[in-house]
């Protein structure tokens, strides 16, 4: 039997761009439906209207997931419209790009609710309910910056995804006995809009050399890993955040990386 969550109700939250769109659209590929959350209404729908009109089965849903009554009202729509709820996945974040010195407290407040606290708002009003199926996912996007390599001007960004992966190691010993995993997929750098405007067209081909797979990775390269962690065959792992990044949290000197790789040019 393969790798499948067909049938499956699952939701995406900033599925309106980005590696959360990528995400739904393989869910939605997958057999999975897709509720995909997000504060954008006009891009949420687009995504939406894509994926049905590419055969999936998905429905838009605008909400702000720093706000707890946003979140309950998320999980309580999709009970309430599909009686079940089986997939987590929590995809929403920002990345301020900005020195310490230069950051607004709310500059760093916003990043560790966005990217943080949120994990709590979208887990707990989850539990009940998964715990009812005895089956649930809990997913989130994580980051190899801050749990795994560190970047200068992302120091909150970097502390609220290391915050990420402290959080689903406690969250998955509270909910393993229930049948409930809890997960998260590690990114490198994916091409995304976001990515280029980090680091700009040129920036980002730089960024490309030092990946030893050789270039940078596609939305569905997370969306993959994901469904992976969502399925049936992913019942005895949890508490865990795969990293996919094309090999670039490995080499122990980029430099001699570059250089093997100039060699074989």
């Amino acid at each position: 039997m393969g790798i499948s969550i067909a049938g499956k109700i699952a939701v995406v939250t900033g599925a309106s761009r980005g590696i959360g769109e990528g995400i739904a659209r393989v869910f939605a590929d997958e057999g999975a439906t897709v509720i995909c959350a997000a504060r954008s209404k006009d891009d949420g729908n687009r995504v939406v209207q894509s994926i049905n009109d590419g055969g999936g089965q998905s429905e838009f849903f605008q909400a702000d997931i720093r706000d707890e009554d946003d979140c309950r009202a998320l999980v309580e729509h999709v009970v309430g419209a599909y009686g079940q709820l089986d997939i987590m996945c929590h995809n929403a974040g920002i990345y301020p790009d900005m020195l310490m010195e230069e950051m607004p407290t709310d500059v760093w407040d916003d990043t560790l609710n966005t990217n943080l606290r949120s994990c709590f708002l979208l887990t707990k009003p989850c539990i009940p309910i998964m715990r009812q199926q005895q089956w649930g996912r809990i997913l989130f996007t994580s980051s190899i910056t801050g749990p795994n390599v560190a970047q200068a001007r992302l120091a909150a960004y970097s502390a609220s995804k290391g915050g990420v992966n402290a959080f689903i190691k406690a969250a998955s010993l509270e909910l393993a006995k229930d049948g409930i995993t809890v997960n998260a997929v590690s990114p490198g750098n994916i091409l995304t809009e976001s990515l280029k405007e980090l680091y700009g067209e040129d920036g980002a081909k730089e960024v490309a050399k030092v990946i030893p797979a050789g270039d940078l990775g596609d939305t569905a390269d997370i969306g993959y890993a994901m469904v992976y962690l969502a399925s049936d065959q992913a019942k005895f792992v949890t508490g865990q955040a795969i990293v996919v990044d094309g090999g670039q949290i490995l080499p122990e000197d980029p430099d001699s990386f570059l250089r093997l790789s100039l060699i074989h040019i």
